[in-house]
Protein backbone atom coordinates (compact mmCIF):
# COMPACT_ATOMS: atom_id res chain seq x y z
CA UNK A 1 0.00 0.00 0.00
CA UNK A 2 1.47 3.39 -0.99
CA UNK A 3 1.67 6.24 1.51
CA UNK A 4 1.35 10.00 1.06
CA UNK A 5 3.45 12.12 3.43
CA UNK A 6 1.70 15.30 4.49
CA UNK A 7 3.61 18.47 5.47
CA UNK A 8 2.83 19.94 8.86
CA UNK A 9 0.75 22.94 7.66
CA UNK A 10 -1.66 20.62 5.81
CA UNK A 11 -2.06 17.98 8.52
CA UNK A 12 -5.23 19.51 10.00
CA UNK A 13 -7.03 18.35 6.82
CA UNK A 14 -6.03 14.71 7.45
CA UNK A 15 -6.77 14.51 11.18
CA UNK A 16 -3.22 15.52 12.09
CA UNK A 17 -1.55 12.57 10.39
CA UNK A 18 1.98 12.86 9.01
CA UNK A 19 1.37 9.96 6.62
CA UNK A 20 -1.81 8.71 4.98
CA UNK A 21 -1.90 5.13 3.69
CA UNK A 22 -3.73 4.97 0.36
CA UNK A 23 -4.86 2.45 -2.22
CA UNK A 24 -4.04 3.00 -5.85
CA UNK A 25 -1.82 1.79 -8.64
CA UNK A 26 -1.17 5.34 -9.92
CA UNK A 27 -0.61 8.74 -8.36
CA UNK A 28 -4.11 9.80 -9.51
CA UNK A 29 -5.74 6.76 -7.89
CA UNK A 30 -3.79 7.32 -4.66
CA UNK A 31 -4.87 10.97 -4.54
CA UNK A 32 -8.48 10.00 -5.24
CA UNK A 33 -8.37 7.53 -2.36
CA UNK A 34 -6.88 10.09 0.04
CA UNK A 35 -9.46 12.70 -0.98
CA UNK A 36 -12.26 10.16 -0.53
CA UNK A 37 -10.99 9.62 3.03
CA UNK A 38 -10.52 13.35 3.69
CA UNK A 39 -12.85 15.35 1.41
CA UNK A 40 -12.11 18.65 3.22
CA UNK A 41 -8.57 18.41 1.79
CA UNK A 42 -9.77 18.60 -1.85
CA UNK A 43 -9.96 22.43 -2.20
CA UNK A 44 -6.40 22.74 -0.92
CA UNK A 45 -5.02 20.34 -3.53
CA UNK A 46 -7.33 20.58 -6.52
CA UNK A 47 -8.81 23.28 -8.71
CA UNK A 48 -12.55 23.37 -9.42
CA UNK A 49 -12.04 21.20 -12.51
CA UNK A 50 -10.38 18.49 -10.38
CA UNK A 51 -6.84 19.05 -11.65
CA UNK A 52 -3.96 19.46 -9.23
CA UNK A 53 -3.20 23.04 -8.23
CA UNK A 54 0.01 24.46 -9.73
CA UNK A 55 1.63 24.98 -6.32
CA UNK A 56 1.16 21.35 -5.26
CA UNK A 57 4.12 19.10 -5.99
CA UNK A 58 4.30 15.36 -5.46
CA UNK A 59 7.66 13.62 -5.31
CA UNK A 60 8.30 9.92 -5.77
CA UNK A 61 11.83 8.71 -5.04
CA UNK A 62 13.10 12.28 -5.24
CA UNK A 63 11.51 13.03 -8.63
CA UNK A 64 8.59 15.35 -9.18
CA UNK A 65 5.81 13.24 -10.69
CA UNK A 66 5.31 16.04 -13.24
CA UNK A 67 8.72 15.03 -14.62
CA UNK A 68 7.70 11.36 -14.70
CA UNK A 69 4.28 10.35 -16.04
CA UNK A 70 2.31 12.96 -14.14
CA UNK A 71 -0.75 11.67 -12.35
CA UNK A 72 -0.46 8.48 -14.41
CA UNK A 73 2.86 7.64 -12.71
CA UNK A 74 2.58 4.05 -11.47
CA UNK A 75 2.92 3.25 -7.78
CA UNK A 76 4.06 0.04 -6.14
CA UNK A 77 3.16 -1.19 -2.67
CA UNK A 78 5.42 0.58 -0.19
CA UNK A 79 6.01 3.64 -2.36
CA UNK A 80 5.98 6.98 -0.56
CA UNK A 81 4.68 10.13 -2.21
CA UNK A 82 5.89 13.34 -0.60
CA UNK A 83 3.40 16.18 -0.88
CA UNK A 84 5.31 19.47 -1.08
CA UNK A 85 3.38 22.71 -1.55
CA UNK A 86 5.34 25.57 -3.09
CA UNK A 87 5.61 28.59 -0.86
CA UNK A 88 6.00 32.11 -2.16
CA UNK A 89 6.20 35.43 -0.50
CA UNK A 90 8.37 38.38 0.03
Amino acid sequence: MPTIRIPNPLRPYVDGQAEVPVNGATVAAALDDMLAQYPAFRPHLCKDDGSLRAFVNLFLDGSNVRDLQGLDTPLAPGDILNLVPSIAGG
